[in-house]
């Protein structure tokens, strides 16, 4: 049997890989090992020596980094993602819409972490461009954000949980900002509102995987066939090409 495959994958492709690992096992017998974490974290990992077959990360920024260091042999974009907000369901959302959500200084806003984790790099790349639409509340928005998950000395959010509902559920948070492929498994928890946001405020995150051996580049190949590309379509992602939804 061909030796298994050692991935290093964001934390947000999670729900995903599981089928795609167990489709591509029973299409070529070979076994995909992975490890989850922040991309940021991750690849500062392979640029300290670890050396994975490949990273999936959840921007193309990390894997065309690795590739101009000669750390990865090619860098191929193979799915999408957008935000959304989650809040705490009660009365006090009532009138309210994603962005006076986040605004409201009744609520506390947490985030990921910028530069360890991309959702953290999305999300205040989404502040600037409501600034320019709404002088300061960007800036107020980055103020009031507490980025509680994705950094290097975050607390781990629990095996099993999304990080939205453990933090809202927990009393840690009252407003997260996460990726919009969670959105149908917050909406069947009773205690969470989800707030789409527009998309010409939102951002399109674009994932890439970047193939640091030969060994690899079936399990890429797999990834950005049709039926990988269904398989993250049913996870919640956007096809690589696809335009990002209202």
């Amino acid at each position: 049997m061909t030796k298994a495959i050692k991935v290093l994958a964001a934390g947000s492709l999670r729900r995903a890989w599981a089928p795609l690992c167990e489709a591509f096992l029973a299409q070529t017998g070979t076994k995909v090992v992975t490890e989850f974490g922040p991309a940021g974290l991750l690849r500062e990992r392979i640029e300290k020596g670890e050396k994975p077959d490949l990273f999936a990360s959840a921007n193309t920024t990390h894997p065309l980094a690795l590739q101009q260091h000669g750390k990865a042999l090619s860098v191929e974009t193979f799915c999408g993602n957008s935000l959304c907000v989650t809040a705490r369901k009660g009365p006090d959302l009532e009138k309210l819409n994603w962005l006076s959500v986040l605004l409201d200084p009744r609520f506390r806003l947490a985030t990921s972490t910028p530069l360890s984790d991309p959702s953290g790099d999305y999300t205040w790349k989404m502040f600037e461009q409501i600034e320019r639409r709404h002088p300061d509340a960007g800036a107020v928005l980055r103020n009031k954000a507490l980025r509680l998950v994705g950094g290097e000395n975050s607390a781990k959010v629990p095996e099993g949980k999304l990080a939205a509902e453990w933090l809202i559920c927990t009393g840690q948070a009252d407003v997260f900002i996460g990726y919009t492929s969670y959105a149908t498994l917050l909406r069947e928890n009773d205690e969470l509102e989800v707030f789409n946001i527009p998309a010409d405020y939102n951002v399109r995150a674009s994932y890439a995987l970047a193939t640091c051996t030969e060994k690899a580049q079936p399990l890429a190949d797999f990834i950005l066939s049709e039926t990988g590309q269904h398989i993250l379509q049913n996870a919640g992602f956007c096809g690589k090409h696809a335009v990002m939804p209202d």
